[in-house]
């Protein structure tokens, strides 16, 4: 749990798109908020995560999220599926986590990366396995977000999971 930044000009523009779309038809300030929280609690629980009871609330460039998350995986997903929207500057993570299975290893799941000019999935990949070839594994673990292995952009979050 905690607040998590993120690059709020870069991202998917799902947001922005809602918002001009309810200022052409004349919606109230709130009408368009309560739309644009519902929209993001649908794309969290269509991104097949296994996080219940979601709850999203956006105060300027922040969302709140709540939930119940199975794996601390599924909860870092759907930070980053949040975070990585454009006009989102900050996840306040409020995910409770709840494994059915002890953790055998203390070294951590996963870390943060924010992307550079000039990475791809490969040159992270060689940066933090060695390996340029294990781009997939990185790749997994930011599905649902990322859609393909070649479309990353500068600022951009991803999750580097441990091998």
């Amino acid at each position: 749990m905690g607040l998590f930044d993120f690059l709020k000009t870069a991202g998917s523009s799902v947001l922005k798109k809602k918002t001009a779309t309810a200022a052409s038809k004349n919606k109230s300030a709130i009408a368009t908020k309560e739309r644009q929280e519902g929209l993001l609690e649908g794309i969290i629980e269509g991104a097949g995560l296994n996080v219940k009871n979601v709850d999203i609330e956006i105060e300027n460039d922040i969302v709140k999220i709540w939930g119940e998350a199975a794996t601390d995986a599924d909860r870092e997903r759907a930070i980053l599926i949040l975070g990585n929207m454009d006009g989102v500057g900050t996840v306040d993570d409020r995910i409770s986590v709840v494994e059915s299975a002890p953790e055998v290893s203390v070294a951590p799941q996963s870390q943060m990366y924010e992307v550079q000019p000039g990475d791809s999935l490969s040159k992270i990949a060689k940066n933090f396995y060695g390996d340029p070839m294990k781009f997939q594994a990185i790749f997994e673990a930011n599905q649902p977000m990322l859609k393909d292995p070649n479309l990353i952009y500068v600022g951009q979050k991803l999750r580097i999971p441990t091998l």
